[in-house]
C-alpha cells in the first residue's frame, strides 16, 4: 500500500514488455506502487510501437488476428502477474487487469465465457477481469465472482453504475470471497465539461472530482465484503492542473488510484498525501447545484461519456486486430 494506513493502493496505468524488465519492477521495489491495469488503448499502443514485440509476432502467423492480440496481452500480463505475486501472497494486492473484448460488451453469456476463458489461460490467481459497466456487464460480473474470478468493474461514470456493480459483486460474495475494484472514470468528465464552466465563470477542474467523491460515498456505505472504488483517468492533460491532481484530490481510505507512469512519477515528487475524501454529502450536491445552474445536464454528459469510453476501447481493438491481420 502506498499509504498503508489509509489502506490506499497506487497502481501503474501502464503495460508495455521492456518496461515491465526495468521501471515496473523499480515501482513495486521503492514500494510506490502495487498493482496494474491495462485496457485496449494500452495494449494498442505498446503492441503497436514498441519493438519489444515484433519476435513474438512473428511466430504467431498461423493465428487469427484476436489469437494473436490474446497470446500478447496474456504473455504481459502472466509476467506482470509474476512480478507482482510476492505482494499478492503477503495480502497486499499485486493485481493486474485485463479487459475482455469490448465488442462484447452487450452480450452478458460471451463476456462470461471469455473471462472465464481468459482467466484460465492467464492461470495466475492474481488477475482481474475487466468489465465494462453495462446492463450486460453486471450480470458477466456476478457471475465471475460467482466463479471465484477477481473482477475489476470498468468505465465506471455515473453512480448508478457503480450502484449496479456494488450490488452485483454482493450477491455473488454469497458465494465466494474474492477482490473487486469499481474503477470510477474522473478527468475525462471535466475535459468534456470544463470549457463550458470557465466560459459561464464556474470553478473547472472540479466536477470530475465531485462525481467520483459521490461514488465513494455510496460504494462504501454498502460496505461489499472485499471491494473497493478505483479511481481511473487520472492522468492530467494540458498545463492548467498540476500533473498529480487528479491523484491529491482523490486521497481516500480503502481505495485504489490507478495513474500513467508520468502522474505517479509527479505525485511522488511533490503531491499532497494528505486524505481529501469523504467529501460531504451538502458539499457534493452544492457543486452539482452550481453545475446545472450553469446550464449543464450532468446525466447527458455522463451518457456521452459512457458512449465514448465503450467506443474508444472499440475503435483501439479494432485497429489492433486491423494491425495483426
Amino acid at each position: 500500500m502506498y499509504i498503508a494506513s489509509a489502506r490506499f493502493a497506487l497502481w501503474a496505468d501502464f503495460i508495455e514488455r521492456t518496461f515491465l524488465d526495468d521501471g515496473f519492477k523499480e515501482l513495486i521495489a521503492k514500494g510506490i506502487i502495487n498493482g496494474a491495469t491495462s485496457n485496449p488503448a494500452i495494449f494498442k499502443s505498446a503492441i503497436l510501437t514498441s519493438p519489444a514485440y515484433k519476435e513474438q509476432i512473428a511466430t504467431l502467423s498461423h493465428l487469427s488476428p484476436k489469437e494473436k492480440y490474446e497470446a500478447l496481452a496474456i504473455y504481459d500480463i502472466q509476467k506482470a502477474a509474476d512480478i507482482l505475486r510476492p505482494l499478492y501472497d503477503a495480502g497486499d494486492d499485486g493485481y493486474v487487469s485485463i479487459e475482455v473484448d469490448p465488442f462484447l460488451c452487450d452480450d452478458a453469456e460471451a463476456t462470461i465465457a471469455e473471462g472465464v476463458r481468459l482467466h484460465a489461460a492467464i492461470n495466475r490467481p492474481n488477475v482481474m477481469i475487466k468489465v465494462p459497466a453495462t446492463d450486460a456487464g453486471y450480470g458477466a460480473m456476478e457471475a465471475l465472482v460467482s466463479r471465484g474470478i477477481a473482477v475489476n468493474a470498468t468505465l465506471v461514470f455515473s453512480v448508478e453504475q457503480a450502484l449496479a456493480c456494488a450490488k452485483a459483486f454482493e450477491r455473488a460474495s454469497i458465494h465466494t470471497s474474492v477482490d473487486t475494484v469499481i474503477s470510477v472514470f474522473v478527468s475525462r468528465i471535466d475535459r468534456a465539461i470544463d470549457d463550458t464552466l470557465r466560459s459561464r465563470g464556474v470553478e473547472s477542474g472540479k466536477m470530475g472530482i465531485i462525481n467520483a467523491a459521490d461514488i465513494y460515498n455510496r460504494v462504501e456505505a454498502l460496505k461489499v465484503p472485499r471491494c473497493r472504488v478505483l479511481f481511473a483517468s487520472t492522468g492530467v492533460k494540458g498545463s492548467e492542473l498540476r500533473a498529480s491532481y487528479y491523484i491529491d484530490e482523490l486521497l481516500a481510505p480503502h481505495s485504489v488510484n490507478t495513474a500513467p507512469i508520468a502522474t505517479i512519477d509527479a505525485f511522488v515528487a511533490g503531491g499532497d498525501t494528505t486524505l481529501k475524501l469523504p467529501l460531504t454529502d451538502d458539499l457534493i450536491q452544492h457543486h452539482r447545484s452550481v453545475v446545472a445552474s450553469a446550464g449543464i445536464d450532468m446525466e447527458e454528459v455522463i451518457a456521452h461519456q459512457i458512449a465514448d469510453g465503450l467506443d474508444a476501447f472499440k475503435i483501439a481493438f479494432g485497429e489492433i486486430l486491423s494491425e495483426l491481420e
